[in-house]
Parts: C-alpha cells; sequence; structure tokens
C-alpha cells in the first residue's frame, strides 16, 4: 500500500520528530515546510534551554517526557548527543512547598518514574551552588536532564531523509489546498505541495495556519524571560567536562554537568551552560504578543541572537526574578548578565498542548503548544494515530476538540492563556477552579441554587455546585455515624461536612441534583441507529423509551467513553456524553456513513445549552414525583433504565429512570426556557417531604460507593472493559462494533490489570486521586478516583491494581509521603443486590 502524501509545516523539534516517527512505521512520501531557514528556524525551538523534566500530575505527558528523554538520548553525534541525562533537582523554601514535593514524588511513582526526596544537605550536595540554609527539602529525578533541541533536529532531519522525508526550508505557506471537504494540498506562493494529511506543527504560529482552514486553534505566543549569566567562579572551576560554548552545533544541553534546578516558590528554572548559568523566569508580568509585534528576520538574517521568537529584553520584569536568584545561589552575587531576551512560547487556557483534527476539513491535523520536554512522544502518539488509528497512549488531555465553544473565542483563549502561564509553578488542588472568567454557563436553576447558597466550581465553562449551605443546619440532627470525620487541611479544600448531610438526605429522603452540565447530544435520521449499533458495545435496537448504559471502544479495544442512549422515536436518540471528544467523534462517524450511503443519513447535534436537567432521587422520590405527572412511575409503569416524553406540572419533560446515586430516581429534562418553572415545581411539591437540593460533592461519595465509573478518571483508551469490570455493557452477539474483535481477544485472557475498590482501614484517612499504590513495599498501581463513603463511614478509592490481587488483599496508598493501609473490596459497596434503585 503505496505512503499518504504527508506535509508537515514546521521544522522545529515537534515537526522533525514527527518526520521520523512517520518514516520509522513507513511512511515515506513525507514534506516538511518551514518558513525559517533549517535547523535553525527562528520558531521557539531554536531558543528552547531544553528542560525536560518529568514529574506532572498527568500520566500522558509524564510518559510523553520520559519518552523524549530516551529518544534523544539515542540521537549522537560524535562526542556529543542530542540529549544529556543530568537529573533534574526540584527545591522547597516554603512549608507548602515541601509537601508539594511530596505529591509530586507521589506522582513520579505512580507513573513508574524513578524519583527521590532529598534533604537540604543532599540537595547541596547535588547542586553546589544554592545555600542550603533556606532550602527545606528537594525532589531528585535522575532521568530529567537537557535536550539539544536544534542539534536533535538535525539529527532527527537526517535520519527521516534517509528514510524518504523531504525538508523544505525558506517557504511560506499561503493555504490549504482542499476539495470535497478533505486536504489535497498545501499552498507556498504559486506552488502547491499535494497533500492527503497536512499536520501543522508550527508552534505560536499555529494559529495563523488554522485560519487558513477556518479552526479556531486556543493558544497564545508569551514572551518568557531567559538569562545567561556572565562566567560564575565556581562553574568555571570544574567547566572542563563540559562543551563551554554550548553551541547549536554542538548541542547546548552539552554544556552542563549540573541537575535542571527549579526553584518553583520564586516562579524560577536554573540551568548550566559550560561557565554560565541560565536562568529562566516565569516570575513576571503575562506577555502576549501579537503576530505583528514579533521581529521581521529574514532567513539569511537568522542566528542565536537574532529570530523571530527573540524579542528585546525587558530588564524591570527581572528585577524580583534576580533578587530571589541570588538569594537561592549566593555564588551569583556580582554576577552579571551576558546575553538575555524575551522568548516565544505557546501558551493554551488549560496549559495543555493541542492535538487532534480540524473538525472543518478532514486530514488537516495541528500538533501544537508542544514544549521540547514532550516533543518526541507527542510526536509518537501522533503517528500511532495516523498510521495505527489511534495511539498506544490516551491522549484525551491533549485532544483539541476538549474545548467547549466559549472556550474558543478570542477573549476566553486570552485571558486564560495568559493565566496558564501566571500559574506554571503554582500548587494547584485538584477541584481548584479558575478564578476568571466565572458564569460563562450556567443553569436555568442558577438563582434558585445561589438562594440556597451554593458553592459553584467551575468545569468546561459551566458553574456547578458542589454543596449548599442552606444545609449546614441539617448537620445539627445528623446521625452521628453520618458525621464526617476531620479532614487535613489539604484535602478540606473544596469541601464541606454539609455534603454529609446532603448524602444522608439522599439516602433516606429525597434530593434535586443539578445534571445541567452534562453533555446531551441527539442522533437523528434514518441512518441514527446504524450509527449508534456500529459504534457502540451495547445493544441499542430496542423498543422506544429504552435506556442503554454502553462504551464506545477505539479498534484495539480501549474505551473511548461510556455513554448513555435513550431511543426517544424510531430514528431519535438522546445521547448522554462526557464532552466534546465524543461530539467530535460521533460528528465525524455521521458524516462519513451519510456520505457513503445517503439513505442512511444520520444528524448529530449537540442540544446541551438549550436543555437542563435535574436529578430527584432518593428513596421518597416517587412520592414527590408522581403526583405531579399524568405518567405512571410504578415499577411496571416505568422500569429502570426506561425513558418516558410527558409533563410535569403542565411542563414539557422527557423522564428517564437512571440514578447515578444508587437511589430511586429519575433524570428529568426539559427545555432551559422551562429550567426555573421545572425546579420551583418539583421544589415546592418536595417541601412536606423535606426535599434538599444536592451538591457535585455528594453525588461523588455516592456514585462511588455504587461503583459508577468516570470516563478519564477511572477509564481511558489505554484501558478495556473487561479490565475497567464493565464487560456487561457489551453485548457481541448483537453484531459488529468497533473494537468487537479486540474486546473478545482480550476477554479470553485474564487481565493484567484491573479497576479495583478500595476503602481505607483507619476509617478517616482521605486521598484525592492519583496516589500510587504499594504492596509489600513496592508501587504496583495508582489511585483514580477517591471520595469519603459517606454511607459505607469510610474513605473510598479507585485503583488499577496488578490483575491477581483479589478481593480482601491488603494495600497500601502514599499520601504526601504518608503510607495508608486500605483493602480492597468487592463492589459495589452500597445494594450490590440493586433492590433500592429498582425499589
Amino acid at each position: 500500500m503505496p505512503s499518504p502524501r504527508v506535509v508537515i509545516i514546521g521544522a522545529g523539534i515537534v515537526g522533525a520528530n514527527l518526520a521520523d516517527e512517520l518514516t520509522a512505521r513507513g511512511w515515506t512520501d513525507i514534506t516538511v515546510l518551514d518558513k525559517g531557514p533549517i535547523p535553525l528556524t527562528g520558531g521557539s525551538t531554536s531558543h528552547a534551554p531544553g528542560l525536560v523534566f518529568q514529574t506532572n500530575s498527568s500520566k500522558t505527558m509524564t510518559e510523553f517526557a520520559a519518552y523524549t528523554g530516551r529518544k534523544l538520548a539515542a540521537l549522537k553525534r560524535p562526542g556529543f548527543a542530542a540529549f544529556n541525562q543530568v537529573g533534574g533537582l526540584e527545591i522547597a523554601t516554603s512549608e507548602r512547598r515541601l509537601a508539594e514535593l511530596k505529591r509530586r514524588h507521589g506522582w513520579a511513582t505512580a507513573w513508574g518514574v524513578e524519583a527521590r526526596l532529598v534533604d537540604p544537605a543532599e540537595a547541596k550536595a547535588l547542586h553546589p551552588l544554592i545555600d542550603e540554609d533556606i532550602v527545606l527539602g528537594g525532589l531528585h529525578l535522575p532521568g530529567d536532564g537537557l535536550a539539544s533541541s536544534v542539534l536533535a533536529v538535525e539529527l532527527l532531519r537526517e535520519r527521516a531523509q534517509e528514510r524518504g522525508a523531504t525538508f523544505v526550508g525558506g517557504v511560506q505557506v499561503t493555504g490549504i489546498e482542499r476539495a470535497g471537504g478533505r486536504v489535497t494540498g498545501v499552498r507556498t506562493g504559486e506552488d502547491v505541495v499535494p497533500a492527503d494529511i497536512v499536520i501543522s506543527a508550527a508552534g505560536f504560529w499555529g494559529p495563523a495556519l488554522g485560519e487558513l482552514v477556518g479552526m479556531r486553534v486556543p493558544l497564545v505566543p508569551m514572551a518568557h524571560q531567559y538569562v545567561r549569566t556572565t562566567p560564575v567562579r565556581e562553574l568555571a572551576e570544574q567547566a572542563d567536562g563540559v562543551a563551554l560554548g554550548g553551541s547549536h552545533v554542538l548541542g547546548t544541553g552539552n554544556s552542563a554537568m549540573l541537575p535542571i534546578l527549579r526553584h518553583q516558590d520564586a516562579g524560577l528554572y536554573f540551568r548550566q551552560h559550560g561557565e554560565s548559568l541560565g536562568i529562566g523566569s516565569y516570575d513576571h508580568r503575562p506577555i502576549a504578543v501579537g503576530y505583528d509585534e514579533l521581529p521581521a528576520v529574514d532567513g539569511s538574517q537568522m542566528g542565536e541572537h537574532s529570530m523571530p521568537s527573540r524579542l528585546d529584553f525587558t530588564p524591570e520584569d527581572f528585577e524580583r526574578a534576580f533578587k530571589a536568584t541570588k538569594q537561592l545561589l549566593p555564588g551569583l552575587e556580582g554576577v552579571g548578565i551576558a546575553d538575555a531576551f524575551n522568548g516565544i512560547f505557546s501558551f493554551t487556557p488549560d496549559g495543555g498542548s493541542l492535538v487532534g483534527e480540524s473538525p472543518e476539513v478532514r486530514g488537516f491535523f495541528i500538533a501544537e503548544a508542544v514544549w521540547v520536554t514532550h516533543s518526541a512522544g507527542v510526536a509518537k502518539a501522533v503517528a500511532e494515530l495516523l498510521v495505527d488509528g489511534q495511539s498506544a497512549t490516551d491522549l484525551h488531555e491533549l485532544d483539541v476538540a476538549r474545548f467547549e465553544e466559549i472556550q474558543l473565542t478570542d477573549e476566553y483563549v486570552l485571558e486564560t492563556s495568559k493565566q496558564s502561564f501566571v500559574e506554571v509553578y503554582d500548587i494547584k488542588h485538584p477541584l481548584e477552579p479558575r478564578q476568571s472568567p466565572r458564569g460563562l454557563r450556567v443553569s436555568p436553576f442558577r438563582a434558585r441554587q445561589r438562594e440556597l447558597g451554593g458553592f459553584f466550581l467551575e468545569a468546561a465553562g459551566w458553574e456547578r455546585p458542589q454543596w449548599y449551605e442552606a444545609n449546614r443546619s441539617l448537620l445539627d440532627t445528623l446521625p452521628a455515624e453520618w458525621q464526617a470525620p476531620a479532614r487535613d487541611d489539604w484535602s478540606a479544600q473544596f469541601d464541606s461536612p454539609i455534603a454529609a448531610a446532603e448524602a444522608h438526605a439522599t439516602r433516606t429522603n429525597v434530593a434535586m441534583y443539578d445534571m445541567t452540565a452534562l453533555k446531551r447530544l441527539e442522533v437523528s435520521g434514518p441512518g441514527a441507529l446504524r450509527l449508534l449499533q456500529r459504534l457502540t458495545t451495547g445493544q441499542i435496537d430496542k423498543s422506544i423509551g429504552s435506556v442503554t448504559y454502553t462504551l464506545m471502544l477505539t479498534e484495539a479495544g480501549g474505551i473511548r467513553s461510556d455513554l448513555t442512549v435513550a431511543r426517544i422515536s424510531e430514528d431519535l436518540f438522546q445521547v448522554g456524553a462526557n464532552g466534546g471528544q465524543d461530539l467530535d467523534y460521533l460528528t465525524r462517524e455521521a458524516a462519513d456513513q451519510t456520505a457513503a450511503s445517503p439513505a442512511e443519513w444520520v444528524q448529530v447535534r449537540d442540544t446541551t445549552g438549550g436543555t437542563c436537567c435535574v436529578g430527584v432521587w432518593g428513596p421518597r422520590a416517587r412520592d414527590l414525583v408522581q403526583p405531579l405527572t399524568p405518567a405512571d412511575l410504578t415499577n411496571e409503569g416505568l422500569k429502570y433504565f426506561r425513558a418516558v416524553s410527558t409533563t410535569i406540572a403542565g411542563i414539557p419533560v422527557r423522564v428517564m429512570r437512571l440514578s447515578y446515586v444508587g437511589e430511586l430516581g429519575w433524570e428529568i429534562y426539559t427545555s432551559a426556557e422551562y429550567g426555573q418553572r421545572l425546579w420551583d415545581a418539583l421544589w415546592g411539591a418536595g417541601q412536606p417531604f423535606g426535599v434538599i437540593a444536592a451538591g457535585r460533592s455528594a453525588f461523588n461519595s455516592l456514585r462511588l460507593e455504587k461503583g459508577y465509573r468516570s470516563w478519564g478518571s477511572d477509564m481511558t483508551t489505554e484501558h478495556d472493559p473487561v479490565q475497567a469490570g464493565l464487560e456487561f455493557a457489551v453485548r457481541p452477539a448483537k453484531g459488529d462494533f468497533v473494537g468487537k474483535a479486540a474486546f473478545e481477544a482480550a476477554s479470553g485472557a485474564a487481565p493484567a490489570r484491573r479497576l479495583r475498590c478500595l476503602t481505607v482501614d483507619d476509617g478517616t484517612s482521605l486521598v484525592l486521586g492519583k496516589e500510587p499504590v504499594f504492596i509489600d513495599g513496592a508501587p504496583v498501581g495508582y489511585v483514580t478516583s477517591a471520595a469519603f463513603g459517606h454511607t459505607v463511614r469510610k474513605p473510598v478509592a479507585y485503583a488499577w491494581l496488578p490483575g491477581e490481587v483479589a478481593v480482601g488483599d491488603s494495600v497500601e496508598i502514599d499520601y504526601f509521603g504518608t503510607r495508608i493501609p486500605a483493602t480492597v473490596q468487592a463492589e459495589p459497596l452500597v445494594d450490590p443486590e440493586m433492590a433500592k434503585i429498582r425499589a
């Protein structure tokens, strides 16, 4: 089979890695274009300091960084390598940061990266320039190091060219040719390079290239200060062992022996340049840069000190950083600045990279906002996506489809990308919401929720109540066994004991939950059933009114998403999805099916913004709702996992008998215009029963007690249904579907790992997720999600563990350096007979 014609725009570290990864997989018709000369193109790669540090809260990004280090270390020119494994050292000068280093050590351990916590003396031994008297401790990762980005580009280019790739510098891309909704080529002036696939790896130029196909690339070029000092005496004394010049030809990473040093308390990092020290600072105002503010540098003038991505230094922004530098590194007192500039890097609304295909033009992909740190890993994943149909590493955190429409506006992207710059080294709680912009997406119940003292967090622009202050008085009468234990300061953030009262009310009485923020899609047309049957694992061809919990798999059998699909009429289905990636996937597949078979056309529409949903759950839910509707809500009238269109208090609604808290009840949907009236009708009818409003904190606790998984946290494309305990949602007998062959192959063998339910033995110690799990002192897995189980009176956690681990086995969870004993439990913890939910 001939290689597709691929054009990569951008010959920096990402583009060069892409060409290498694709040609390594047998695709040889690869053309790499850049407006600058190759290898010093003038983009971010050309001035990047080359830090490759692995520790990250994201398993995906940690793996990408580790792969980048391994791959670049194998790229060598006589006497020099593209990666210098000098190690990395993060230090703490505050108790809060010291605790954060323990959390980061937990991430490294969870993701399989070698790391150890060190005391001030050990930190000093690793990096003799530091003042150990102001250092409280450190985190050392021996596998971290320095990439020589321009040398790496050269070596990658040479290897890719040997396999058939072509690199062309000095060409300006002026257009993307297309026909029939697909790319056909890339225009450079009067010339067109034919292409079946185009990948934009242009870094901060990405938004401009996206505009050529009508794709919004949510990225802002931001200036980041970097300084190289005059010679430092201590470095000059030991600099014989390194390449003093640190030129791009020799590889700047080869000019170091000391580990990368990161002083996040001051927003600083340091790396050695022979007898000088490089200082990078995030401790300055966010400086967004427009394309018209970039230096116009002709290709013939391109050099280390002259490039479009290198702006004039603003010394006033560096004053505080230089002062903090000399406090930590007293040997730099009296040292001056030999070179300094404001270098351009890419920042996004959530600080993550951007990978994906344009929804407007098929075959146009982006791989943007990727730093040197993760470059080879991202390139490998994109190559796998193109060649194999999917990445071996889950990409949902990078998928550009993760952003909602409001998050793609210029105003949102600019403000939040600036904030991403400010928060690069901030200590962030996993529940911590952004402070601005807020109030972008609100449910019709918002006014009533505020009257009840709702405490709101934010996700995908939605305001979501966590608990309600109006329920605080319930703590006075809450049974002692339901009272939540005191939490440590970290886990207590963005939580309240009120959640216990709300969970109790749900389990014993009735509560109303705002479920509006959950993504809702409408799939319709004569081909709707065929589409859903082909893309999901469940039997969708059931009677009108049926609701099915099902999965979408990748071809390799990984869990792409989990859905609820309700058959509203013969050719109309309501799909409860996980986010924009599901919408993107279903929309693409619908378009392909429609094009291939017009008689079986199908349309996918996002109805989330125009509708709302309230969950009414608890043993008295039927007492509250039944008098308001002509529909028969008895067990015989509306069985579990059935839906009906009816009215409540005269309001048109769609009622589905579902419950993700494990209690009797319904999800009740209506148009947004009727939302507040629906809330008021339910609230008013519930007063004689003592109905309350309950928030996401109680919801999360209840769903974990019931064993319900959360896609993206508990399972991803890296996990199959058997491993995740979701094989019940797969119906092989229904016929063919995406991932069926892989599922059947995996079903015949014992899984190497399983998602397991744990409870904490002491009944009080909380964990939050992403902590490593140990058996007999060795790390064997990690926590996915956790909460205090108010019904079972102890903390509950789910974790990926080896397949042979059995119910009743003992494990330990590392939480800020403390080992917490826990036990593997059979699940679900609450109502395994499903008696309550089917009452």
